[in-house]
Order: structure tokens, then C-alpha cells, then sequence
């Protein structure tokens, strides 16, 4: 039997089992605590590189199976992210399920901590969607496992202003391969997420003279970005008819879809949002089809991982800045693989991102 046939045959039989040879997992744990009210579940994809590291999120996942989905598909995203990065770390993921302003609490925290502290380092948690740099300073009461801590604490503190100019970077890159220079002077960018990232995005776009278009279900958030940075509000229903020449997703993923592409008037994409095509090969292939440069997520959003790395190595802020600016020329590097090859962008960002775990594996022998 090929391995595919049996990915198949154990997805059929064990949906959890199955998913994990089908992204090639290496562990996950649930977790449960009834007087706290945690789920949770934590994702470790790979560690041939270093100790796993990704974010935590908390979200009102409509059922477990979404969950799971969820913290595989991103868990894996941060082997690659790493990878590409040039990072010694491997790739984790932990989602908490429930609504973070009903749920969350001290408690609930420090026990999710207690999870983390179980797996002795080999998954490293930081903050993503709905947690903040105060719940990593919580969890750290309860494992030295956390990174994203805040400055007061010898941490990085809010790392989107690193992730955002990565975004920045590649967006220029993306930009050089479309039109010949790397200037967003008078370009259309729609950026759909006003969260911190997203915000510092919108400023180094508006500084740059770029046309920007803002959404976001914060209403007050996007009339505050609006007025500081002279952004036009887009309502929902009808930001993808818009005639842009950049969308930057920065919320959350799977936007670039079947209902989106038939919509969409760009012709690059790229923004901070993990997992932005809700079918990889599928839509990665008609993304291709249609003329889109696609900047795959997990390379041009390495500035928070990068800026978390150089936490643990002892934080320097000007350090993680100049790792991100590389990220212009790994974008640039993989436009250029994906055209010489033939292959959708975001083929040639995953063969970039598994030669390096193949090399690096043969390098650590256990002699």
C-alpha cells in the first residue's frame, strides 16, 4: 500500500490519528480542566530544527474538530516559518476553545501553564489571537516555557511591529517582480484586519504614499486608523469588488477562497494572516491560473517569530528588525524558485522550507 493510500485509510478510520500522519505530526496533547473550564489543544509538528515555538490562541471554535483542524494547519505553518526564517526552531501551535472574554481568566491561564510546563521544552508558547503579552506573564507563573513576555519582564513585549514590517518588506519584494521597482507610491492596498499588525502595516504603507482601503469588524478601531492614517473604510460586502492592486489579509485565515477569487481585482497578495488559502494546493494552483503573485504567509509573516527568537536569546529590538528585512529577499528568492520551476509560489516556499529540515536532520546525528 503507497503512503498515500494509507494517509487515507487512517484519516477514514481515526480522524485525529489520521490528520496527524496527514500533515506528519509528531505529537498532540488535549487538555482538560473541569473547575477552570480549559480545553485546549496543543500541537507539535516538528523539532528536527529546535524546540517547538508558535502561539497560543483562544477562539469560540464551533466544535473540536475545527479546533483540531485549526492548531494542526498552523502548527505546521511554524515548522515552515522557522525554517524559511533561518530559525533553530521547530514548529508547535496551542489553541484554547471558548470565548476569550467570557472564559479566560487567572486561573484558567496559569492551569493551561501547567500543560505547557508537562511537556519540559519542547513546545514554547507565545501569544497570538485573542491573548496578549499580560496572559504570556500569567502562564509564566506556571512553566519558563513562554516567550512574547512583556519588556518589564526582560521580554520583547508586542511583537507586530516587527511582524508588520516583514509584511512591509515582502509587500515590496512582491511588488519589484510585478511592476519592475519595489515602490507601493500611489498603489491600491486593501488591508482586511486592523489589529496591531494590521495597523502598523497601514502606516508604513500610508508613509509610503500608498492608496489604502481598511476593514475590520472594530468599527471605532477602523475610524481611529482611518483618521490618524488617512484610510478609506470598506464595508465587508463589498471590499472584494474593490479595484486594488494588493490585498493584504491580516486577520484571521482561509479568505482566499472559492468565493473570494471570483471576486478579487488584484494582482498580489500578501498579508499576515496565517493560512490564507482555505484549500493550499487548490487554490494556490488558481491563484496561478488567474495572474496573482501570492506571497506565501508563513514567509512573509516570520517577523513575530523572528522578534520571539531573539527573546530567548536575550532581546535586542534593532536585531529582530534587521532578521525581518531579510524576509524581503527570501520573498524574492521564492518568486524567483517558483518561476524557474514552474510550480505555484506557495510549492516553492514549502520545498524551501523542507530542504532545510532535511539538511539540518542529516546534520544531527545521534554520533
Amino acid at each position: 500500500m503507497e503512503v498515500k493510500d494509507i494517509k487515507e485509510t487512517a484519516l477514514a478510520q481515526n480522524p485525529v490519528i489520521g490528520q496527524m500522519l496527514q500533515y506528519n505530526h509528531e505529537q498532540i496533547v488535549f487538555c482538560n480542566d473541569n473547575d477552570t473550564g480549559l480545553k485546549a489543544i496543543i500541537a507539535i509538528h516538528n523539532t528536527i530544527l529546535g524546540p517547538s515555538l508558535g502561539g497560543t490562541r483562544m477562539w469560540n471554535y464551533s466544535n473540536e474538530m475545527e479546533a483540531l483542524n485549526d492548531v494542526l494547519r498552523l502548527s505546521r505553518g511554524m515548522t515552515y516559518k522557522s525554517s524559511v526564517a533561518g530559525l533553530n526552531l521547530g514548529g508547535g501551535k496551542a489553541v484554547i476553545i471558548g470565548d476569550a472574554k467570557k472564559l479566560k481568566s487567572e486561573a484558567l491561564l496559569r492551569r493551561f501553564g501547567k500543560f505547557v510546563n508537562s511537556l519540559g521544552g519542547k513546545y514554547i508558547t507565545a501569544e497570538d489571537v485573542a491573548m496578549s503579552s499580560r496572559d504570556m506573564e500569567i502562564i509564566r507563573m506556571e512553566t519558563e516555557f513562554v516567550s512574547g513576555l512583556p519588556e518589564n519582564m526582560g521580554g520583547s513585549g508586542d511583537p507586530s511591529p516587527v511582524t508588520a514590517y516583514g509584511v512591509y518588506v515582502s509587500m515590496k519584494a512582491s511588488a519589484k517582480e510585478t511592476w519592475g521597482n519595489d515602490s507601493l507610491n500611489g498603489k491600491k492596498v486593501l488591508v482586511q484586519g486592523i489589529g496591531n499588525v494590521g495597523m502598523h502595516l497601514v502606516e508604513h504603507l500610508s508613509k509610503e504614499g500608498a492608496k489604502v482601503y481598511i476593514n475590520d469588524i472594530n468599527e471605532e478601531r477602523l475610524k481611529m486608523v482611518a483618521d490618524k492614517f488617512k484610510a478609506e473604510i470598506v464595508p465587508a460586502n463589498t471590499m472584494f469588488d474593490l479595484d486594488i492592486d494588493i490585498y493584504a489579509p491580516c486577520a484571521l485565515g482561509a479568505t482566499v477562497n472559492d468565493e473570494t477569487l471570483s471576486r478579487l481585482k488584484c494582482v498580489i497578495i500578501c498579508g499576515a494572516a496565517n493560512n490564507q488559502l482555505a484549500e493550499e494546493k487548490r487554490h494556490g494552483e488558481i491563484v496561478r491560473e488567474k495572474g496573482i503573485l501570492y506571497a506565501p504567509d508563513f514567509v512573509v509573516n516570520a517577523g513575530g517569530i523572528i522578534n520571539v527568537y531573539y527573546e530567548l536569546e536575550g532581546y535586542v529590538r534593532e536585531r529582530a528588525m534587521k532578521h525581518a528585512e531579510g524576509i524581503y529577499n527570501t520573498t524574492w528568492n521564492v518568486i524567483q524558485t517558483a518561476k524557474a520551476e514552474n510550480i505555484p509560489t506557495y510549492a516553492a516556499a514549502n520545498r524551501l522550507a523542507e530542504k532545510r529540515i532535511e539538511q539540518i536532520g542529516k546534520v544531527k546525528l545521534s554520533f
